[in-house]
């Protein structure tokens, strides 16, 4: 069995950010789960494509902008996330 690299805090740090999204995706309604889960998937797929790896400011700052929108969706009133395309 090979062994995996260590992940370094904070990929350890989007992870659980990660699979924090998913777990309050399950305490909604089951279409806007499948919502919630399709915009995660492809804003983390995305980031993970389009940041550069040593940008630690702006990955800090996508974390911190995660965090706040985790803490409002984990909100009972709020059914679903929305995103903002901005054509760069």
């Amino acid at each position: 069995m090979a062994s995996r690299p260590k992940l370094s805090g904070i990929q350890k740090q989007v992870l659980a950010l990660y699979r924090g999204f998913l777990r309050t995706a399950h305490l909604k309604s089951p279409e806007e789960r499948r919502r919630i889960e399709s915009v995660v998937s492809a804003e983390f797929r995305d980031n993970a494509r389009n940041v550069d790896r040593r940008n630690f400011v702006y990955i800090e700052y996508l974390l911190r902008r995660g965090k706040r929108q985790l803490e409002q969706l984990k909100n009972p009133d709020i059914t679903g996330l929305a995103t903002l395309e901005v054509k760069k």
